[in-house]
């Protein structure tokens, strides 16, 4: 066993990620951050929002726009109108992550040819051969 590790304990480790995995766990879910998105362009309305996200239910869209919101990253603007209009924007946290995402989707897309090929060659490595039948 290493001596470098012997101070770490996992309460000492949980102690430090478990915050941080909860909040990339809710920044990188699937509808959060089509919501981002979406939203990086300027405020949107929730029908929007619902139009543009194929798959989401209201519901869902709801409840992730709720904990966004929660977490500082999405702000929510009642206007006084009959029938009351509200537009959901990104708050400058959400801004800053929103950079953030178009530089990872930048490396997935410059990498994505050497990931298949990685994976194939993986896979061809690591499969039993078929058998004869």
């Amino acid at each position: 066993m290493s001596q470098r590790n012997t101070g770490v304990t996992p309460q000492a480790v949980n102690a430090q990620v478990c915050p941080v995995r909860e909040v990339l766990d809710r920044v990188a879910g699937k509808w959060s951050v089509q919501i981002l998105v979406a939203a990086a362009r300027g405020p949107i309305r929730f029908t929007e929002l619902e139009r543009g996200i194929e798959g989401i239910s209201r519901r869902m869209l709801t409840l992730t726009l709720r904990q966004l919101e929660r977490d500082g990253l999405v702000s929510r603007t009642v206007h006084p109108t009959v029938p009351p209009k509200v537009e959901y924007a990104l708050t400058p946290a959400a801004e800053e992550l929103y950079e953030t995402l178009l530089r990872l989707t930048d490396w997935a897309e410059r990498h994505r040819v050497h990931i298949a090929e990685s994976r194939a060659a993986y896979d061809a490595a690591h499969d039993p051969a078929p058998a004869d039948a």
